[in-house]
């Protein structure tokens, strides 16, 4: 009976900790964006993007007052377009993705990285859908800042 137990136990253990495929196409799709990004190849980058997506960054000015920035998806294609390969290499510690049928989130903290010095880090919160199959960006919204970025 405790070898039963000790089986079941483990199957249960095991398939709690599985990545599902949904949740694997999410962060595929997310670390396209990023390696698009680090190589500099917009075909790569935009692939990723639904029609319509959008970019959001919350910014604190010098006295502390946040505001939220927007920034249209084809003006961030061309910004990574316009850079050399490696000049730009944001790195997650971290994904927590949720999924209901085919809206997921992905919270994902970074440390970003210009020319190989360390440039800021925060949080990234990004918003998917899944598209003829395929899961798509639909926004971006992320958290900048200098202090406290623990090298990744």
């Amino acid at each position: 009976m405790k070898t039963v137990l000790l089986l079941l136990f483990g199957l249960i253990s095991v398939s709690a900790f599985a990545q599902s495929d949904d949740e694997k196409a999410v962060r595929a799709a997310i670390t396209q964006m990023f390696e698009g990004m680090r190589k500099a190849d917009t075909t790569l980058f935009k692939a990723v993007f639904a029609p319509g997506a959008s970019l959001q960054s919350l910014a604190k000015n010098k006295d502390g007052v946040v505001s939220v920035r927007n920034e249209a998806i084809p003006n961030f294609i061309t910004s990574v377009g316009k850079r050399k390969p490696g000049e730009l290499d944001e790195r997650l510690s971290a994904y927590d993705v949720k999924i209901d049928a085919e809206l997921a989130i992905a919270w994902t903290p970074y440390v970003f990285y210009f020319n190989g010095q360390k440039s800021h880090c925060g949080v990234n919160v990004f918003t998917l859908v899944k598209l003829n199959g395929n899961w798509k960006i639909q926004a971006i919204i992320d958290t900048r800042r200098k202090e406290g970025c623990q090298d990744l």
